[in-house]
């Protein structure tokens, strides 16, 4: 498995559970804030997550980030 993709696997497992910032999805998976930072902006433009609030984001998926889960 090519490591964006696990990455990427590992940030939605997490947001499945609850959603997070960006800095407490850097902690709990190890990855850099510039790393998780990326995964979401490219998972942002495919529609699977979403950010709610102003300066300090959390991120939750949408119904597509559920759908491709199951």
């Amino acid at each position: 498995m090519r490591c964006g993709l696990k990455a990427r696997t590992k940030l939605l497992l997490l947001l499945d559970v609850n959603f997070c910032s960006a800095s407490e999805l850097s902690s709990k998976t190890g990855f850099s804030y510039n790393v998780v930072m990326h995964h979401l902006r490219l998972m942002y433009r495919e529609g699977i997550v979403e950010h709610k609030g102003d300066r300090k984001y959390v991120w939750l998926l949408t119904g597509v980030g559920q759908t491709r889960l199951a």
